[in-house]
């Protein structure tokens, strides 16, 4: 079987992977084989008028920034970022969504690191992320305690870091993040083979003209450039069903992303390595579609089996790990309903593991009325830190959504209680795709 490329980005892109570090490993002030660095400097920010310590470097063949307010409280936040496709450029962000100031404005200090790798590799951000939180504790002192915010893969480099380094954060802000771990490439094959199932149009393995010529004779078959027929409705239901149940913005969200969506299963893969081909991983052997007709899609759906069976089950750290559910600090995170990049059902999936470990104490969740990946508010962002920050201080765990209550998820304002009502009318926003609150 023809291994199958995943494209994971925001752009579709085929190029090589970076070449793997070999025998003559540079120094750790320098990358790794086939990457370069650009972290060009950053300008300190203000403070109560007066200037932040900013040092940047190269740590673990990672490049890192650290900043530092000139009154600094001895807490530490990490920024974990997210996905950089096959990019053999490795950068560094700083905290989003206004949190590099308030943190700072607050007498945190945060320090971001690039990874020591791009494509998909959960096991360089957690080990870059745990090495520069150490590295920290050299240049600037070891801090009173270590938090962990970050954004969609950097979700699953927070979930598996809390189980890795137990004990070592404080608190946890995953945000749009891949909670739900190996099962975020179940979905794409989900959504691509059961297209196929019900359109009655095979085409796995994927060939070279899928994109081109077979996606759009299935997107014909379904009625799904306009208002899809029968058989097109059955497959908008299976996806909703997959990606987090009937829910406020399902329908809207199915038209925004069911391009990109079929983008996810396009051309062989060159790459042998799970960061650059994590659908090695995939799998719908099991899967129960719903609803069943007028297709009996259970019994139409080629059924895949994980390329690399050691992969999928191992409990070891991988590029593309498990999460356990077994979080070690509280959990506070966001996500948007609309999704479809990380859908909805991410959540659904850790807390059902969280509570099976009996951890459910640490872990509150909270939904956004948005449909693109990772749209949140400075607001949204903002409160959820504070919530994060006294929940870790007292105890007391903040005010959240239910997630895994159909009933509950699919009423219509399910969603508004976290949703910053002024994000509704900001420009380009998905947030009219719902109704106001």
């Amino acid at each position: 079987m023809a291994r199958m490329r995943w494209i994971i980005g925001l752009a579709l892109i085929l190029v090589l992977p970076a070449a793997p570090a070999t025998a003559a490993t540079p120094p750790g002030d320098q990358p790794l084989p086939g990457y370069t660095i650009n972290n060009p400097p950053l300008p300190p920010a203000q403070i109560g008028g007066q200037p932040s310590r900013v040092l940047q470097g190269v740590h673990e063949h990672a490049a890192y920034t650290i900043e530092v307010p000139p009154r600094w409280n001895g807490r530490l936040a990490m920024w974990a970022h997210g996905y950089r496709g096959a990019s053999t450029v490795l950068t560094v962000d700083p905290p989003a969504y206004g949190l590099r100031q308030k943190l700072l404005d607050q007498g945190f200090a945060w320090a971001a690191s690039s990874y020591y790798a791009n494509n998909y590799d959960v096991k360089a951000g957690v080990l870059s992320t745990h090495g520069l939180a150490r590295h920290f504790r050299e240049l600037v002192g070891k801090p009173k305690d270590t938090f962990i915010v970050g954004i969609s893969m950097g979700g699953h480099v927070i979930g598996r870091s809390l189980e890795q380094f137990p004990g070592f954060y404080k608190a946890a802000l995953p945000m749009c993040g891949v909670l739900g771990d190996q099962e975020l490439f179940d979905f794409f094959y989900d959504f691509n083979l059961t297209a196929q199932a019900v359109s009655g149009i095979r085409a796995w393995p994927a060939p070279d003209d899928y994109l081109s010529a077979v996606v759009p004779r299935i997107q014909a078959e379904l009625g799904l450039n306009g208002t899809p027929n029968e058989r097109g409705a059955q497959f908008v239901s299976i996806v909703t069903n997959r990606s987090g149940g009937p829910r406020p913005g399902a329908a809207p969200a199915f038209t925004f992303w069911k391009d990109f969506l079929f983008g996810l299963l396009a051309g062989s893969s060159s790459g042998d390595g799970l960061s650059t081909n994590p659908g090695q991983v995939a799998t719908n052997a099991t899967t129960r579609y719903e609803p069943n007709t007028p297709v009996d899609v259970n019994r139409e759906v080629e059924r895949v089996l994980p390329e690399n069976w050691k992969a999928r089950v191992t409990p070891k750290l991988t590029e593309v790990p498990r999460i356990a559910g077994r979080p070690t600090a509280p959990v506070l995170s966001l996500h948007g309903l609309g999704d479809l990049f990380v859908p909805f059902s991410m959540e659904q999936i850790y807390e059902r593991d969280v509570r099976r470990n009996g951890r459910d104490h640490l872990l509150a969740q909270r939904a956004i009325r948005a449909v693109n990946h990772c749209e949140f508010s400075p607001n949204e962002v903002g409160t959820a830190w504070d919530d994060l920050v006294e929940w870790a201080d007292t105890g007391r765990r903040p005010a959240a959504d239910v997630v895994d209550d159909p009933a509950v998820v699919a009423a219509p304002n399910y969603g508004c209680r976290f949703s910053d009502p002024a994000a509704y009318n900001e420009p380009n926003t998905t947030r009219r795709l719902f109704p106001a609150c």
